[in-house]
């Protein structure tokens, strides 16, 4: 998180410093935003709403299409009901605090923008794909090797075989990634004759990473563009 915040600053340092007539020049488009995601799907088994941000530049191509390089973070927080089956793998009412765990999606793609607006209020359709790398750590919780797997279990990434837990371990970790697609759409505020655009946006991720359990959420941004 603390790479992400640092990352935003610069981002932010950047762009205040570009002159006027270089925003006016429309020959790059540079985004940065953060919101809330809801995942959907099997991911929503496993992981709650949470917070997500993105940051992004390309060139534009004409008047109204663009192209647009992104990275992407969204948190995955653990369900109540997830720390709930943990609390009862311990044998306790509630997880103690030697017991942590943590999930993360990473993106990078490549996205195709057109736009339209007026002298006030624009609006865009984004789509592309890229690569998504999803992990996931729990610190503190042994599940006894000859366990029956459930799938909290390939969450978290305790190994399985034949249907059992073979292995004890105190951390899980897993990270898996794949390629993925994403499409949404985005509403836009010029402010004023910066150059600068507040934008409002939704979009769908959906990536296979391994066929278990694929990742599929809609995060919600806001933010600027140039």
């Amino acid at each position: 998180m603390r790479t992400i915040i640092l990352v935003a600053s610069v981002a932010l340092c950047v762009f205040e410093g570009v002159p006027g007539r270089a925003q006016d020049s429309h020959s790059y488009n540079f985004h940065i935003g953060g919101g809330i995601g809801v995942p959907l799907g099997t991911t929503a088994d496993f992981a709650g709403i949470s917070g997500t941000f993105q940051l992004g530049a390309g060139p534009n191509l004409n008047e109204h299409s663009s192209i647009v390089g992104e990275f992407m973070w969204h948190g995955f927080p653990a369900t109540q009901a997830v720390l709930t089956a943990i609390a009862n793998q311990l044998g306790t009412s509630s997880i103690p605090p030697t017991v942590t765990e943590s999930s993360n999606l990473y993106a990078l793609t490549a996205n195709y923008v057109y736009r339209r607006g007026g002298d006030r209020y624009g609006y865009y359709v984004i789509a592309g794909g890229g690569w998504y790398y999803r992990h996931t750590a729990l610190n503190g919780v042994t599940i006894a090797p000859g366990t029956v797997c459930q799938p909290i279990y390939f969450w978290w990434g305790y190994s399985c075989a034949n249907g059992i837990v073979s292995t004890s371990v105190t951390l899980a970790t897993k990270g898996v990634s794949s390629g993925g697609v994403n499409g949404g759409i985005g509403i836009t505020v010029n402010l004023g004759d910066s150059g600068v655009k507040y934008y409002m946006e939704a979009r769908y991720h959906y990536s296979p990473q391994g066929g278990r359990v694929s990742t599929q959420v809609i995060p919600v941004t806001f933010g600027f563009r140039w």
